[in-house]
């Protein structure tokens, strides 16, 4: 079985621009809760992503979004 060297799959800094944030949706009433359980990275050849989860939701619904200027600040530690 092939392994795959794991710096082929780490985004560097200039990739996490490009990032997803991985979250599960709950839906209770008129009120949506989003909990973050990951990310995605792509590819250096643009031709997809790696998806690396912390969590499974139960329903099996995956949302990816951009990261917003605010979750921006949070993982880099800048204040606004």
């Amino acid at each position: 079985m092939a392994t795959k060297n794991a710096k082929n799959t780490e985004a560097t800094t200039e990739d996490q621009g490009q990032m997803l944030f991985a979250h599960a949706v709950k839906q209770v009433g008129r009120k949506s809760y989003w909990t973050r359980i990951g990310v995605a990275f792509p590819h250096k050849d643009g031709g997809g992503f790696n998806l690396q989860l912390e969590a499974f939701p139960i329903d099996g619904k995956v949302v990816l979004r951009n990261r917003r200027e605010d979750e921006e600040q949070e993982t880099t530690g800048e204040a606004a």
